[in-house]
């Protein structure tokens, strides 16, 4: 299927993770020399998006220092690796309001840099979605037309705090900002899908990414699925934990969606709503 986007890929700066979690990647991921040179090389990326079918793939950035030891310049790093191909390399990066003096005027100069979205990690940035110190971020995003992707559900990495992933907090950024994209990863999994499903199919500006749920299970998670065919957008999560790459996840994306036209919507019509 031509035109597929993975909308969730985790291309970062690796050698930055806290040192306990950088160890844990090097013993439980035997192809961790190879995310380190993809970390480096926007060649091989692109070489795995070409070998899995991919034609674009959103890069997700975040400030965490405290949990994951991302520091801001995580910003720069995507900016720069997205040059390599700017039409299949979509650049995420993020802004966390305990570290900076002037959350609006950072967001606007990392739109003018070519910043393509923004995340916020909730779990691992020790806030909810709905904090007041988000809104001039909100603000920027809408004005810019570019979304905005929270993460919603539980994490699992040490100092994280899964509490922080309730989806219901999204809501009020959704009324609050009607113009806003939202992209909520990972739809709440595992303890808060039916939030998510309302929120996505309640807000015209909600949608949800399936990122990190194995296909086998969307459904279980999801059963409604086919009542918010528009609303859902295909994503990996790799190299996250448990997500054994983007070619297995596409592969059984495609197996356990129903209807050609539904894995149609969420596998490339729902992207190029999002990312025209």
């Amino acid at each position: 299927m031509a035109g597929v986007t993975d909308v969730h890929v985790h291309v970062q700066p690796f050698q930055m993770l806290r040192p306990e979690i950088l160890g844990a990647m090097k013993r439980e991921r035997p192809q961790f020399p190879q995310l380190l040179r993809m970390s480096e090389d926007p060649a091989v990326l692109l070489e795995i998006l070409d070998h899995a079918g991919v034609e674009r793939a959103c890069l997700i950035n975040y400030v965490a220092p405290k949990v994951m030891g991302f520091l801001p310049t995580v910003n720069d790093y995507v900016l720069k690796y997205a040059k390599a191909d700017r039409e299949r390399l979509l650049s995420f990066g993020s802004i966390h309001p305990a570290h900076t003096k002037d959350v609006r005027g950072e967001a606007k100069a990392l739109v003018r840099k070519g910043l393509r979205g923004f995340k916020v990690h909730p779990p691992h940035q020790l806030l909810f979605a709905n904090d007041p110190r988000l809104e001039p971020l909100y603000d920027v995003a809408e004005d810019a037309e570019i979304p905005v992707m929270v993460h919603t559900g539980t994490s699992t990495f040490p100092a994280a705090k899964s509490r922080y992933g309730d989806p219901i907090t999204v809501d009020d950024v959704a009324v609050d900002h009607p113009d806003l994209t939202i992209i909520m990863a990972h739809g709440g999994r595992p303890l808060w899908c039916d939030t998510a499903f309302f929120l996505a199919r309640h807000h015209r500006n909600v949608y949800i990414d399936i990122s990190s749920i194995p296909p086998k299970r969307l459904l279980e998670y999801f059963p409604r699925l086919g009542e918010i065919p528009d609303k859902v957008l295909f994503g990996s999560d790799w190299p996250g934990p448990g997500v054994p790459g983007i070619q297995e996840e596409l592969d059984g994306i495609r197996e356990i969606l129903p209807t050609k036209e539904l894995r149609e919507k969420v596998l490339v019509a729902n992207a190029r709503k999002v990312f025209p």
